[in-house]
């Protein structure tokens, strides 16, 4: 067996080591480690509090929201994304997210803990113990819903495995997504049951309850529209030609409801009764439609929950991390919101899926749209969303400044489309302001020590009116009200029956990967819901994932899309007269070595990857249906068959991905 042991109990070994070392700052006073789970350890509250928080710093770190959803239609970088250019993306020789470390860290407290704690053998505030252990239940879950995302069928693993073969060849079986998506749910239960509404310590790096069942949600749903638009192909079970069937343990695979649509029906149920649970109990920040440009200006509490130090005080939020500068625990998001948010940017795309303040789309008799030429026309009379969040160049960055903020940008630029630096260049001319701080002591690179939100309210809203569309066909009284709810603190109207009468399904389709469903445009009503949570959740890191869930790119699997900016080729080009003697900085001409923009005959609007010949994106953005799911490694077949006859793993490679390394996809 090919190193199948060593692979494990060397990680296993490893792992736990480092987990409870790292876990508990006074474990090195006690006594020496002499075995994997010394019975000294995780027996009094303080302990597993220790342990549960060390996990949290790995599983939520403070990303900079601008790059959350990059590579997407929402937000484009500097540089192109392989996903996008079939052949590029290839299966890997070892690497890869196929690892078990975090189920393990997991398991490992579970085995020890939960006999004790059934055993009424831990001390401490009972209520307490009882959090901790809910919280490990939400930890393995939510690594689970990571791993699930990205691969769909995975091993289920519920304790620490022993350091034989048979036992462990085993483990590395695959279950059908879908009994994953159950088992998520089954470990997300466990931790509503045991979770308080509010943690001991906050929401401060402390899943609650409502967290808990807001993430339920979020899994229901995604099982649930996955299941919907991938019916009849490779990538669910007993779809034609998935792998799965070829293995014996799963070949006579029945659904636990029947059939698929009763799967489907199952985890749609699932996802509004969690998120109900959510949205009836926690409200939205207010949006007073103010943007601080001076000291006398109130602050908005719906632009703080995203650049606030201290997020505790604002109900909508359910998760946070807290970063402090004496501690030396710190981001760089602020700086990069107030320079160009690291070679990230809105797209075109993005920009135009906002509506009207009216509630009309831009294209729309009546709308009083002002144009694009620039953008401060883009922002005019918009939903409050983009005027508030969207930057203008001449806006006030910093208002109280600081001599701490070397790297703060005090006023709005106009676009350095073309610097040199990618850090400081913008790919699309539009940048965002989520996340920027106008207090000059948070323009310190790498300095900043703002809250960083993992989960707010928001979501289970929009969670709730997509299920409750999909299973129906219709929204309830509840769903219209989330709605309402949401449109009102866009500061916009709310009456979205006007604009789902007003939409173009013929014109949003250009712009919006999400107006399609497996290569089909959706239904009005449905776009229109899912406008509503591509403008509210705007560089929140859910784009790719609701992208997958809901099959919409398969269009580009024949008709490439075209990732574009602001209106460069109009007035706005005149901005670029910069030269030593009056003349434009802008460059020009796919085949030119030293071309900084997209040429003119390519579009009025800029294109980031179309300026150079020598981009695989110059002719657009393309798909391969296999990319829908992420390949597994060599190595790891290898670690689980004997003679290099990979077929014997029990393990079974991804729809259309081949189990040869440095290959790119096949079609389907």
């Amino acid at each position: 067996m090919k190193s199948l042991i060593k692979y494990y109990v060397r990680l296993i070994a490893i792992v736990s080591t480092v987990c409870i070392v790292a876990a508990c700052d006074d474990f090195l006073d006690r006594e020496p480690l002499s075995q994997i789970t010394p019975d000294a350890y995780l027996n009094e509250e303080s302990q597993l509090a220790s342990y549960t928080v060390n996990l949290y710093t790995s599983l939520f770190t403070g990303l900079d929201y601008y790059s959350l959803d990059v590579h997407t239609d929402n937000v484009a970088n500097v540089s192109y994304d392989n996903r996008y250019v079939p052949g590029e993306w290839k299966t890997g020789q070892t690497g890869g997210n196929w690892s078990f470390t975090t189920i393990y860290s997991c398991n490992y407290f579970l085995d020890r803990v939960v006999p004790l704690w059934k055993a009424g053998r831990i001390s401490g505030n009972t209520e307490n113990i009882n959090h901790y252990v809910g919280e490990m239940y939400f930890l393995r879950a939510y690594e689970y819903f990571q791993k699930y995302q990205e691969f769909g069928d995975f091993p289920i693993i519920r304790s620490v495995l022993p350091d034989r073969e048979e036992p462990l060849v085993d483990a590395s079986k695959r279950y059908p997504r879908n009994e994953v998506a159950r088992f998520i749910l089954s470990d997300l239960d466990s931790a509503i049951m045991l979770l308080k509404p509010i943690s001991p310590d906050g929401k401060n790096l402390r899943v609650s309850s409502h967290a808990a069942q807001l993430v339920k949600s979020r899994v229901a749903l995604f099982e649930a529209t996955w299941l919907k638009y991938f019916k009849n192909t490779p990538f669910v079970p007993n779809g034609p030609g998935w792998p799965g069937k070829d293995k014996d343990y799963n070949a006579s695979y029945q659904f636990p409801s029947g059939n698929i649509e009763g799967e489907i029906d199952y985890f749609l149920t699932q996802a509004m009764t969690a998120a109900q649970v959510v949205a009836d109990n926690i409200p939205l920040v207010e949006n007073n439609g103010i943007l601080q440009q001076s000291e006398s200006d109130p602050a908005n509490p719906y632009y703080d929950i995203y650049s606030a130090v201290d997020l505790s005080g604002y109900a909508e939020i359910l998760l946070w991390r807290q970063y402090n500068k004496g501690l030396g625990i710190t981001h760089n998001i602020t700086v990069g919101m107030q320079e160009a948010g690291f070679g990230n940017g809105v797209t075109r795309g993005m920009v135009d899926g906002f509506l009207m303040d009216n509630g009309l789309p831009v294209y729309a008799e009546g709308s009083g749209y002002a144009g694009d030429d620039y953008v401060s026309d883009v922002r005019k009379n918009r939903d409050g969303r983009l005027w508030l969040f969207l930057k203008e160049p001449h806006q006030i960055n910093v208002i109280w400044p600081s001599p701490e903020g070397t790297h703060a940008t005090p006023v709005e630029l106009i676009p350095t489309i073309t610097h040199s630096d990618p850090v400081r260049r913008y790919p699309t001319g539009y940048g965002i302001r989520k996340g920027a701080s106008f207090y000059g002591n948070q323009g310190g690179n790498s300095l900043n020590f703002t809250g960083v939100l993992v989960f707010r309210a928001a979501e289970a809203y929009l969670n709730y009116m997509e299920a409750c569309y999909e299973k129906n066909g219709t929204l309830d009284a509840k769903a219209r009200g989330y709605w309402t709810a949401l449109r009102n603190r866009a500061r916009m109207d709310a009456d979205f029956d006007k604009t789902i009468a007003a939409t173009d399904m013929n014109r949003e389709k250009r712009n919006d990967w999400g107006a399609y469903s497996a290569g089909q445009a959706i239904d009005v009503t449905l776009y229109n819901i899912r406008r509503e949570r591509r403008c509210e959740l705007m560089a929140e890191g859910l784009r790719y994932m609701d992208l997958k869930r809901w099959r919409a790119m398969d269009q580009m699997l024949t008709e490439p899309y075209h990732i574009e900016g602001f209106k460069l080729w109009g007035p706005m080009k005149d901005w670029y007269n910069t030269g030593a003697d009056g003349s434009s900085i802008l460059i020009y001409g796919l085949d030119n070595d030293k071309s900084n923009v997209s040429s003119p005959e390519r579009g009025m609007y800029l294109r980031p990857y179309e300026i150079l010949s020598r981009s695989l994106a110059r002719d657009g953005y393309k798909w391969t249906m296999a990319h829908y799911l992420s390949p597994i490694a060599i190595q790891n077949f290898l670690n689980t068959t004997t003679d290099n006859d990979m077929t014997g793993s029990p393990i079974y490679q991804n729809p259309g991905w081949p189990l040869a390394a440095n290959q790119g996809a096949t079609d389907l």
